[in-house]
Order: C-alpha cells, then structure tokens, then sequence
C-alpha cells in the first residue's frame, strides 16, 4: 500500500477525532491490522477503501491523491460569505467558494481551503460541498429555505453567528469581501455564466476535476 494513502488516512483520522479503535471496528478489522493500513504495511481492498471514504467523508478522488482538505476552513468560509451577504442560494454559494479558492490560488500557488472542485452542469463545485452544507444545516449553523421560484437559499443561524471563524486570515477575509462585494445582488444565472467562461471549466470534461493549474493562465481581470 502507498505510504501516501496511508499517511493520507491517518492525518485525516486524527483531524476529525476518530479512534483506531472504532477505524477499526467499522471496517471489520482488528486494530492491529488496522494500525498496518496506517502504517502501510496493509493494503487495502475496494470495499475497504469505500468504507474508509464513507466514515472520513471524503471521495475516493481525495484518498487518491493523498491530500487532506481542510473541512473545517471550508466551513468557516462558508460562514465568512453568509455574513458578508445575509443570504444566498445555494448554487450562488458554491461559486463564490470556488471564486475564494481559485482567486486566493492564483495570487498563492495555493487554495484557501485545499478543496478539489468539479465539472458539473451549474459550473465547478466542491467535491464535499453538498455533504458539508448539510453537516452545518443539521449541526445547526445554517438553515435552508425553499424559494418561490424552487431555489434553495442558504442564510446563517444564531448558532452560526457565534462559530469561531479564526481560521480565515484578515488578507483571506480581504479576497472574500472583493467576491462579494462584486457578486452582491447579481443573479445566480450570471454567476454561473461567468464561471463556464473560465479556462478551469472550459478545459475540463464533464464530471473531471478542474484545474488549479490552468486557472494561472486566466486573465487578471477574470479572476472573479
């Protein structure tokens, strides 16, 4: 087994405070043999690496690649737009993260979150954005309404109002408030035009990953 998938698991594992012991009991191992898949002196099997994707929450992409987002940043940028605009649908939000991430890399060589974004009909979205906006909906720190017109709008609760956003750096915050700021009143429709205009997802297939890498080309004033 890869030294990275390993390392991957368990920084992950440690991340959302999850025991060897109970890795181990839902996976059906002993903790021994679970310890060597940490170790990476086990391999592991399809069915094992998809229930290790279901009990970290990630995508068997993210244990692919190794690297480990940071959930907890993502939700607290998530936190960030709500109360930068009140409230928002549903679609509109996954763009101005994407904008965040993509914007904050293209002056950084780095995301703001480290998430993986996708090719999908309303334009690139987070791999665990859906996951995610329901942890904090059941959680309590946002709540979801249906509109009129069947869009979901998305708008910070009490609860969320007092989270803890200490991750997201005052500069970060800067970047935040610039996407807004220019998106605040415009349609969802417009937004999601904008980004199927981008080199990200015109070079990208349908349901393929889009490029961090390729957004370097973009042109400054196409950024956000």
């Amino acid at each position: 087994m890869s030294t990275k998938y390993a390392s991957f698991i368990k920084a992950l594992r440690t991340q959302k405070s999850i025991s060897q012991s109970v890795m181990a009991e839902k996976l059906g191992l002993s903790r021994a043999s679970y310890i060597a898949v940490e170790q990476g002196r086990r391999e592991l099997t399809l069915g094992e690496f998809e229930k290790i994707s279901g009990i970290l929450g990630v995508t068997l992409e993210d244990i692919d690649r190794g690297e480990v987002p940071n959930y907890e940043k993502y939700k607290q940028m998530i936190l960030t737009f709500l109360r930068l605009n009140k409230n928002v649908t549903k679609t509109k939000l996954a763009k101005l993260l994407y904008f965040a991430d993509f914007g904050w890399y293209y002056t950084h060589l780095e995301s703001m979150s480290g998430m993986q974004y996708r090719k999908i009909q309303y334009g690139p979205v987070a791999d665990s954005y859906f996951r995610l906006i329901d942890e904090m909906s059941d959680s309590g720190d946002i709540a979801i309404e249906q509109t009129k017109d069947g869009a979901m709008l998305i708008s910070e609760t009490r609860g969320g109002a007092k989270a803890d956003l200490s991750r997201i750096t005052s500069e970060e915050k800067k970047l935040m408030a610039k996407i807004s700021k220019k998106w605040k009143g415009k349609k969802t429709a417009d937004i999601v035009s904008f980004t199927h205009r981008q080199l990200p997802y015109m070079f990208a297939e349908d349901n393929d990953l889009v490029s961090y890498e390729i957004f370097g080309q973009e042109n400054p004033d196409d950024i956000y």
